[in-house]
């Protein structure tokens, strides 16, 4: 049985992964910050809470995993999203290293996904002003470190320009660095179907230290 370590579990995102691989008879350990807000129960699962910020205790939680797939987010909430994402997804990386796990799945963002030849959705006006912390410093963790990543075999998965909750489908598009839009201009994708590509990519990598998108 594979063995996954899955970092914000308990999210949106996280959660609809962590179903996506149980009902795959994966073997996960859940890493949160509050276990009681996993609500369900299999012998193929494993709730720890612990702290991502240090790379130390990572080493400790992802030691012989096949892979690490992070789904971290430190709250769209929190007065300092911006500082904490640029602080803790270095930590998360080198910790993935020097465990010696050979693939990260990263949970990205779609604010670095281009609209335009050399326009980025960041800059399109689409964006939030109360979410532009988050999204701005994901992006830079991208763009600045992980793209001169060459040791640990990573993926930055970026969502469609909107995320809900909805049906697994399995209709969807992969792309890599353009925002996918259908018919109508709109770029709209399930959480559902963002986990099931996720797991598949997982099981079957089809990328390598390389960004991929997904729409409908």
């Amino acid at each position: 049985m594979k063995k996954i370590v899955l970092i914000g579990a308990s999210g949106f995102v996280g959660s609809a992964i962590l179903n996506e691989a149980l009902d795959r008879g994966l073997e996960v350990v859940a890493v949160v910050r509050n276990p009681d807000k996993i609500g369900i129960t299999n012998s193929s699962l494993t709730k720890v809470k612990a702290d991502v910020s240090s790379a130390l205790e990572i080493v400790k939680l992802v030691k012989g995993a096949d892979a690490v797939i992070s789904a971290y987010n430190p709250g769209w909430n929190n007065p300092d999203m911006y500082n904490e994402t640029l602080r803790v997804y270095p930590e998360i990386l080198k910790g993935v290293k020097d465990a010696g796990v050979k693939r990260l799945l990263i949970v990205g963002g779609a604010g670095t996904l281009f609209v335009a030849p050399g326009k980025r959705v960041i800059d399109s006006g689409a964006i939030p002003e109360a979410i532009m912390g988050g999204v701005k410093s994901l992006g830079e963790f991208y763009l600045h470190t992980l793209t001169k990543e060459k040791e640990i075999d990573w993926v930055f998965f970026s969502p469609a320009g909107h995320i809900f909750p909805g049906e697994r489908t399995t209709t969807y598009r992969l792309g890599k660095d353009d925002l996918i839009v259908d018919a109508k201009g709109e770029s709209n994708i399930s959480v559902q179907d963002y986990a099931k590509a996720m797991i598949d990519e997982f099981e079957k990598p089809q990328h390598h230290q390389e960004r991929f998108t997904i729409g409908y």
